[in-house]
């Protein structure tokens, strides 16, 4: 690249806050990436990292990866700096800036979840790779993602190191949680509640975490279970985890904690063993299935649990 095309970029990337456009460190020839959405060819040493995906960029802060773009909205603290002025703002979740995608002139883009539609325009721009997680295998499907990343950007044993440890936490979590009783994961939002169990984006909870659930045959869907409290009393779950949606996302509205402080709730075991737990939602809800956030979950759990043991 010629020294006015350089400055020219630079001058570019200054005006949509991009960090930087030096060529990203990472494999030493051309890879073939396998993702949820195909297969993407990456050169060696490409460009700017941009990333409409949470999971995804949760993982490449955790192994210390550079990113020059990332979508608005609340993220947790641990994220709250890709707010600053020095990496580029690219569109929403839902929705990219095409002009500062293209600004930014990406050598690649990563999608997923929520962003995952976007999958085709966005590859027309740059190499775009979808780490969508896989609901059905939740653990294994993020474990897989982040491999994925620790190969692109030559972290490999750092990824295989944090994945052997959460590995281990996981296990030590559900030997912990084999004695703790049954549990109920409900998601508060406007004014509302739903209940997810087996099977469900929650469902880990369940199924490797070792929580034995409440409720079987909770409805399965993306939404939950829509609930009442009399359903929790009925449930009488010795523990109840809680995400409060609108803490999570910066919206507006009740707090989790005073909309299940009322008569009904009080009379559950949860609420009488002081078992009500209310987890980070930003972590479950937002970035759930990163590297740092998994192991936060992790940790977070088994310290709950091992209180109770």
């Amino acid at each position: 690249m010629n020294v006015t095309r350089r400055h020219a970029m630079a001058m570019t990337a200054a005006a949509f806050g991009i960090a930087a456009l030096a060529p990203v460190p990472g494999h030493s020839q051309d890879m073939t990436v396998r993702h949820a959405q195909g297969e993407t060819r990456l050169p060696p040493n490409f460009g700017p990292v941009l990333v409409f995906d949470m999971p995804s960029l949760d993982t490449l802060d955790a192994l210390g990866v550079a990113v020059a773009g990332v979508p608005t909205g609340l993220k947790p603290p641990h994220l709250a700096k890709y707010d600053g002025p020095s990496y580029a703002k690219i569109g929403t979740l839902f929705e990219p800036d095409y002009e500062a995608v293209n600004a930014a002139e990406p050598g690649l883009i990563v999608v997923g979840g929520r962003s995952a539609p976007k999958y085709a325009e966005l590859s027309r721009i740059a190499p775009t790779i979808d780490l969508t997680v896989d609901p059905n295998d939740y653990l294994e499907s993020s474990i897989a993602n982040a491999e994925t990343l620790g190969r692109i950007f030559g972290k490999t044993a750092l990824v295989k190191q944090r994945v052997d440890r959460l590995r281990a936490s996981i296990a030590a979590l559900k030997a912990t949680a084999g004695d703790a009783g049954t549990g109920l994961m409900v998601l508060t939002t406007g004014g509302k509640m739903s209940a997810y169990g087996v099977g469900s984006r929650f469902g880990i909870l369940h199924s490797e975490f070792g929580i034995r659930p409440a409720v079987e045959n909770l409805k399965v869907s993306n939404h939950g279970q829509a609930i009442s409290f009399e359903f929790i009393l009925q449930a009488n779950p010795d523990w109840l985890f809680v995400i409060d949606r609108d803490a999570a996302i910066g919206q507006d509205g009740k707090p989790a904690r005073q909309f299940l402080d009322n008569d009904i709730v009080r009379r559950t075991a949860a609420w009488q063993k002081n078992q009500v737990v209310y987890l980070d939602g930003a972590s479950w809800y937002v970035v759930g299935g990163g590297l740092a956030s998994f192991q936060k979950d992790v940790d977070h759990l088994t310290a709950v649990l091992s209180k109770k043991s």
